[in-house]
């Protein structure tokens, strides 16, 4: 089950098996998580309300799109990492694991690009408010 196998590669595992790097990755994301949470929750209750143009003209700025885009990505990517341990405890055939992470791996990345592309579809104008 090195990294030459199929799980391997998907685990992003070395031959040693050493998740190390995984759980540096976790950590780092909780934190960053945890920070543009607090920004993003601070900037909502800045705004003078929450109507839909208010909120629209907000995230229209860039000081506010790239830090919401940012927070998108660590989310996501948090959500796999933390999502693929789990399938890879208990889904025990290695044919299963590599199909969930797979899958994982797909849902993550088409959740963080429609979340992305409606922040950006708002950012550059293209939703009236």
């Amino acid at each position: 089950m090195g990294s030459g196998t199929g799980i391997g590669r998907v685990r992003g595992l070395g031959s040693a098996k050493h998740g190390s790097m995984h759980w540096w990755r976790q950590r780092v994301t909780a934190v960053s998580n945890l920070l543009l949470g607090l920004w993003f929750v601070v900037s909502l209750f800045r705004l003078p309300s929450f109507e839909h143009g208010a909120i629209i003209q907000w995230i229209g700025t860039p000081m506010v799109a790239v830090p919401l885009i940012l927070f998108t990505i660590s989310v996501f990517y948090h959500l796999r990492l933390g999502l693929q341990v789990v399938m890879e405890d208990y889904v025990h055939e290695e044919a299963g694991k590599v199909f969930f992470v797979l899958l994982l791996n797909f849902y993550s990345i088409a959740g963080a690009a429609l979340a992305i592309f409606s922040i950006l579809k708002i950012a550059f104008g293209g939703v009236p408010a």
